[in-house]
């Protein structure tokens, strides 16, 4: 849910690094000593070029074959590529090592190995030893577990660091971050919020509170957190557009178009920014501005199943039936797998009075995905429509199980087993359908007008 943090800036790395490439391209010459070696190693491990890293490391090994430093590096670079077996015979032959990162990469192969007692043996080792930072020192084996999806220990270690330090913004970060890996939101949300009162101008503690409070629909908090956010750097893409997905859904469609359309002047994403902003029209039933902007996502990736979707839908609304189809069929060309695009072709084939195409299309929806009472709702009026009575029934029923607030379903179910001559059923099920609405009585009779001389029940 949250956003990484940027990965740090070394001026001083860089300048040895920028160093180091110049000697190995023989623009220049010189001596790097084991620290040099180490920051050069580090570097490029921290940005994933394993092959650098071996490289200096050989050059480090030449020049200072006994550094302990070196040799763990080499276990570091080991753990990296998953030779955890290689990364623990190194660091066992350093076995009466108190160094720091010697602790720690013995940690981490402990619990790469599956040995977790032996690993939280190793923390508890480390903490004792380093009592003057304790707050970092947990922070640092966080990591490691954090690493491997560890969260309870990580939030244990972490909660450790809090109590010894409670002002860390590098710590609370971690903090939070478990509290959600862990579910509890209301400890994530005051762990940001500590973060705020540290350093009110954090945007990615504001960002991130955000992020918390879209999850929970909590979406007004939201939308001030991503204000915040967005006052603080103006020029951050992902803040603008979390805020208009926060006022879409509010349905705050005007203020969402803008901010969409403010999001479509910082990426290149044209495609994707289109959609959103025609989605916002086509909610405030402004059908064609919506289909303009559905076109244009649509000339910038003519494969784009939402664009094609998005058109049929306004055709559809205004009963275009005719001109959405062509859409629909481009869709399912696109993916035929997509059960919502082929209740769009049977609505159509509706509104052009062609049932038989219509009930083939719900049907081919419902093998997809069964889960659709309003589709299953929908191919039972068309089996009542045919005087299907006794499949009709089947289908009301079935989309009664999946949602027993389905308007008017008990009325049809009364219909069709009034027609089956089930007269008794067909008022025990009008009588619910009457409590339901008060209208149910008379389209009863609109649609069983033989009825009206038995005793129905009234409104």
């Amino acid at each position: 849910m949250s956003r990484k943090l940027s990965l740090p800036v070394d001026d001083e790395s860089s300048d040895i690094v920028k160093r180091y490439e110049q000697f190995l391209s023989g623009k220049a010459t010189g001596y790097f000593d084991v620290e040099e070696l180490e920051s050069i190693v580090e570097f490029y491990l921290r940005r994933g070029r394993t092959k650098d890293c071996n490289k200096a490391l050989e050059l480090g090994q030449q020049l200072h074959p006994n550094s302990i430093a070196l040799k763990t590096k080499r276990a570091k670079i080991y753990l990296a590529t998953g030779d955890d077996q290689k990364a623990f015979r190194i660091l066992e032959s350093l076995a009466e090592s108190t160094d720091y990162e010697v602790m720690l990469l013995k940690t981490e192969v402990l619990l790469k190995l599956e040995h977790p007692e032996e690993a939280r043996k190793m923390c508890d080792k480390i903490i004792a030893e380093e009592t003057d930072d304790i707050d970092n020192v947990c922070l640092d084996l966080a990591y490691i577990y954090l690493g491997l999806g560890e969260y309870e220990t990580a939030l244990e270690l972490l909660e450790k660091g809090d109590e010894y330090n409670p002002s860390s913004p590098d710590l609370l970060f971690e903090l939070a971050f478990c509290y959600e890996q862990t579910e509890n939101y209301i400890k994530a949300i005051a762990t940001y919020n500590r973060i705020i009162d540290i350093d009110s101008y954090s945007n990615e503690a504001w960002f991130n509170l955000g992020q918390l409070y879209f999850a929970l629909q909590e979406f007004q908090k939201a939308l001030n957190a991503y204000e915040f956010a967005q006052t603080i750097d103006e020029n951050d893409s992902l803040t603008c557009l979390q805020k208009a997905h926060v006022h879409f859904q509010l349905n705050q469609f005007e203020e969402a178009i803008e901010a969409y359309l403010e999001y479509g002047q910082m990426t290149d994403n044209k495609w994707e920014t289109n959609i959103f902003v025609a989605e916002c029209y086509e909610k405030l039933e402004k059908y064609n501005e919506a289909i303009i902007y559905y076109t244009r996502s649509l000339e910038n990736n003519p494969k784009n199943y939402d664009a094609l979707t998005g058109i049929a839908i306004c055709l559809l609304d205004q009963e275009k039936f005719a001109d959405g189809m062509p859409f629909i069929l481009r869709a399912l060309e696109i993916n035929d797998e997509a059960e919502d695009a082929w209740v769009y072709l049977a609505e159509a084939y509706i509104g052009l009075d062609d049932t038989k195409n219509a009930l083939m299309a719900y049907l081919k929806s419902i093998s997809l995905d069964p889960d659709q009472p309003d589709t299953l709702m929908a191919i039972a009026n068309i089996f009542l429509e045919n005087g299907e009575y006794e499949t009709a029934i089947q289908y009301y029923l079935a989309a009664q199980t999946l949602d027993d607030t389905l308007e008017f379903v008990n009325l049809f179910i009364a219909v069709s087993k009034f027609k089956l001559g089930e007269i008794h059923e067909a008022i025990l099920y009008l009588r619910i359908a009457v409590k339901e609405n008060e209208t149910a009585a008379a389209l009863f009779l609109e649609l069983c007008p033989e009825a009206d001389n038995f005793n129905l029940p009234e409104n």
